[in-house]
């Protein structure tokens, strides 16, 4: 086992999930629930399972693509979620109100 990919994924999986909308869906949840623990595991197991799906599918993409093709496809991606986070959010900010 890469032991340092595992502690590499662990760690950038905890920090991008810190403040998601998934946690904030557990704490809501778990305010509400009689039982913490079931809203824990069912949580995690939702969790354990989109990670896998994610990796298979990328296990899988990787065997077609070459990984700087991945990986330039991955960086336009964000890049095109940045600018519309900076340039375009606030439009839909107005419309809401």
């Amino acid at each position: 086992m890469n032991w340092h990919l595992l502690g590499l994924s662990f760690i950038t999986v905890f920090l991008s999930e810190l403040g998601d909308k998934s946690q904030l869906a557990a704490i809501a949840l778990s305010g509400r629930s009689q039982s913490p623990r079931a809203v824990f595991f069912g949580t995690a197991g939702a969790l354990l399972l989109t990670s896998l799906l994610g990796a298979l599918a990328g296990g899988a993409v990787a065997e077609f693509l070459p990984t700087r093709l991945l990986k330039a496809i991955a960086a336009v991606g964000f890049a095109i979620l940045a600018v519309r986070l900076l340039w375009f959010n606030d439009e839909t900010s107005k419309d809401e109100l």
